[in-house]
């Protein structure tokens, strides 16, 4: 992993100071394939055709020098030779991809995935060349046949997936390859680890063995397949006493020591989920400290490979017991491999250095300096036929028919796109491919149905197979963010779904702000009526001696025009983001104003009374009215004040956000207490209902006396405006609860200012001839006389 980091970093400082030439010096970019055929289509490879790959040292001031790879790997030769047999074998087929040539290019992955980098780029990269050697070009192949271990492979599907270029694995057994959404274009050809892990605690579970050892390869296959194994295992109530990881590349020491943990344990079995490279280096630990008596349970990398079966490791490995891929056979193979050599291509250097490690000898004359034994001159005659070695050996073929098979089906998928058979679906358009424009990102379709886009699930179409189905947009507030999901999730409380439906965002606030045009104009309104309130205020001050003004009791009436400019003022902590002070005040202040007001138009209506029975023959004022006014004002006034304290005090109103609405989130002023918010109101009517019972009582006054008439009409709007009220508050939704509210507060009172006030306003102005003590004591001074 540090030289890993140490590489990529040295790749971003050298491609921000010298481009793309210095990426691919860097990257080490092999100049040509191990193996490679041109053809019409191109299927890439890669192996780790030797398993030791050099560290260069770093000095940060040159170009790091190349890697090299060196300890040729049969096995793995075994397997690129295989897909080379396959290939020839579809294009000698007169049936599959007739008149098509497939060609292959085979990289040497050498068991790194720095190299498996290198190879996956130079796959993606092509051969050309510009003049000024940096690298260029569309994506070479059309796919990809490797690697044979999952840490490799993920690096190659990771570099791959965005391209969609295919990577088809016949060892990657991690069971994380599986996830689609990280890795898009990978397949293989070999059951995920996700089944096997699972099968190995069973299988340990079935002998009785609830008390186990564990060791694994330090890298993905190791570590997610020990994780899932262990997961499974304390279900299966089996314990694990220790687990270890390990890399084939580790010092002795490390080796060492979990050789040591193993020998001390007091369980008699070992789970190793190491591959082949792994427990050769664990296995030779094992032997040098006599490691013996123990139970081996192994996984697929290392189960079945033959140089782990010898005489002198039984000591150690006997009685090994865990999974394995089937046996298979390929007709032909054999014969295929025994005719490998330097004679098919003489400028291969591969192939030369198989044939030198197969028969222990050398092509060049060997040099007086060199160390080492003597070695005879290859002739380049020498018969496989008589080597039995893992590259000659087709007894079992395990891992060779998973590449065999996935070369075939690479094959099948650009025949079926060539011949437009994909897409042939019900209703599907034949979308056909021509063998010179087929680009790595088109696999065939078969479907009954389409795949169901996100923001859908998928619905079961009665009495047909469940391939078939139907896709149902999600409902208002669920999403479905994979494709193909089976049922659709419910946003969370403050969250609701996007246009799409395919994820969850925060639901709008919402509340009547000063900022938008509902908010605006009541606020407007508001101060329009507080405005006019002060102008009718002005002109009463002004002509303050006059017959009409004394003759509607002028204190009252500054008290009541007080208490109006109040109420238009007490709508405006209605509007804007509710806050526990906003919450508190806007009711209260409501609820005292408005007692105020409907305490001065009583005790104006009792005035009136009061003055029209002085008017009569042989009656006169009481000299205690005027206080009797100002301490009934007081006292109803006072309590409505002492209805609020307790509101306040024992559940006031509070700011909340009411998230039970379906796309937005309402902020609003929760009451705390019904019974005061209500009894609040039902003061406040109970006050005009007073009013309009005297005021409707008195209507009989003689006409140039029409104060009462005008009380009555008042109050007749205001009863009408807020009996009204009680519906349209309760089934407003949102912001137009408080819209509702202040409508109600500027409606009555805009109706108490026109009908008290407004004819007085009209004779003061315009018809001032009226305006006289005989005018206004008109017909009540004649019945008098």
């Amino acid at each position: 992993m540090q030289l890993l980091w140490v590489v990529v970093m040295g790749v971003l400082g050298a491609f921000w100071a010298e481009g793309e030439e210095a990426l691919c010096r860097i990257l080490g970019r092999p100049e040509f394939p191990m193996l490679s055929k041109e053809g019409d289509v191109t299927i890439g490879g890669a192996f780790s055709i030797h398993t030791k790959i050099s560290e260069p040292p770093l000095s940060f001031t040159d170009t790091p020098p190349p890697l090299i790879c060196s300890s040729m790997n049969l096995i793995d030769f075994h397997l690129a030779q295989t897909m080379i047999f396959a290939i020839e074998e579809i294009n000698n087929s007169s049936s599959l991809l007739p008149n098509i040539s497939i060609g292959y290019r085979i990289y040497d992955s050498c068991g790194s995935t720095l190299s498996s980098m290198r190879a996956v780029m130079a796959l993606m990269n092509g051969q050309e060349r510009t003049v000024g050697k940096t690298c260029s070009g569309q994506s070479a192949v059309h796919a990809i046949i490797g690697a044979s271990d999952s840490s490799s492979t993920i690096v190659m599907s990771r570099s791959t997936g965005a391209f969609q270029i295919p990577v088809i694995s016949h060892f990657a057994t991690c069971a994380c390859l599986s996830n689609r959404k990280e890795f898009p274009s990978f397949f293989r050809t070999i059951p995920s680890d996700f089944y096997q892990s699972r099968a190995l605690a069973q299988l340990v579970k079935y002998f009785g063995w609830t008390w186990v050892g564990a060791v694994r390869s330090d890298n993905a296959y190791g570590n997610n397949g020990m994780a899932t194994f262990m997961e499974a295992a304390s279900l299966e109530g089996v314990c694990i006493e220790y687990s270890e990881a390990i890399l084939w590349n580790n010092p002795r020491e490390q080796i060492a020591r979990v050789v040591e943990v193993i020998s001390r344990a007091s369980s008699k079995v070992v789970v190793a989920f190491l591959s082949q490279w792994e427990m050769d280096v664990l296995l030779e630990e094992a032997l040098a400290q006599n490691l013996t008596g123990l139970q081996w349970v192994g996984s697929e990398s290392w189960i079945t490979i033959d140089r782990l079966a010898t005489r002198r490791s039984s000591a150690v490995l006997s009685g090994t017991l865990g999974f394995t891929i089937s046996k298979s056979k390929i007709p032909g193979l054999r014969e295929f491999l025994l005719r490998v050599g330097p004679a098919q291509d003489p400028n291969n250097t591969l192939l030369k250095e198989f044939w030198e490690n197969t028969f222990s000898c050398r092509f060049s004359p060997q040099q007086e300096k060199e160390n080492g034994p003597r070695q005879s001159q290859c002739s380049g005659s020498e018969r496989l036929e008589e080597i039995s070695n893992p590259f000659t050996d087709t007894s079992s073929l395990r891992f060779s028919n998973n590449v065999y098979k996935a070369v075939y089906a690479v094959a099948h998928s650009i025949h079926d796109l060539l011949t437009c058979r994909h897409g042939e679906g019900q209703g599907g358009n034949r979308n056909c491919a021509h063998r010179d424009n087929i680009e790595p990102g088109q696999r065939p379709r078969s479907v009954c149905s389409d795949s169901c886009l996100p923001g859908y699930r998928q619905a079961e179409i009665k009495g047909m197979p469940v391939c078939c189905f139907s896709c149902i947009p999600c409902a208002a507030g669920e999403i479905s963010n994979l494709t193909d999901s089976a049922k659709c999730t419910q946003c969370s409380l403050e969250y609701w779904s996007n246009g799409d439906k395919s994820r969850c965002v925060p639901k709008v606030v919402e509340f009547l702000s000063f900022d938008e045009t509902m908010g605006i104009l009541l606020a407007a309104i508001s101060l329009v009526g507080a405005c006019l309130t002060i102008v009718v205020s002005l002109i009463f001050f002004c002509f303050r001696e006059t017959p009409i003004v004394k003759a509607s009791n002028s204190e009252l009436s500054f008290l009541l025009l007080f208490s109006l400019t109040l109420c238009f003022l007490c709508s405006l902590t209605f509007i804007g983001r509710p806050s526990e002070w906003s919450c508190m005040l806007r009711h209260t202040a409501f609820g005292i104003t408005f007692a105020l007001c409907m305490s001065c138009v009583l005790a104006k209506t009792i005035a009136v009374v009061i003055a029209f029975q002085a008017t009569m023959p042989g009656n006169t004022v009481p000299q205690c009215s005027i206080p009797l006014q100002r301490i009934s004002v007081f006292s109803c006034t006072l309590l409505q004040v002492v209805i609020c304290v307790l509101w306040l005090a024992l559940a006031p109103s509070v700011p909340v956000k009411n998230a039970h609405a379906t796309e937005k989130v309402i902020l609003e002023c929760d009451v705390g207490s019904a019974i005061g918010f209500w009894a609040v109101l039902g003061y406040i009517g109970l006050l005009a209902l007073l009013c309009f019972v005297l005021a409707f009582l008195a209507r009989k006054l003689p006409d140039n006396f029409s104060e009462a008439k005008f009380i009555t009409f008042s109050m007749l709007i205001f009863c009408a405006v807020w009996i009204t009220f009680i519906p349209a508050y309760v089934s407003s939704p949102g912001k137009f609860t408080v819209a509702v509210e202040i409508f109600a507060i500027l409606a009555s009172s805009f109706g108490l200012l026109f009908c008290i006030f407004g004819p007085k306003c009209y004779i003061i102005l315009l018809k001032p001839e009226k305006n006289t003590k005989k005018h206004i004591m008109g017909k009540s001074h004649a019945q008098s006389q």
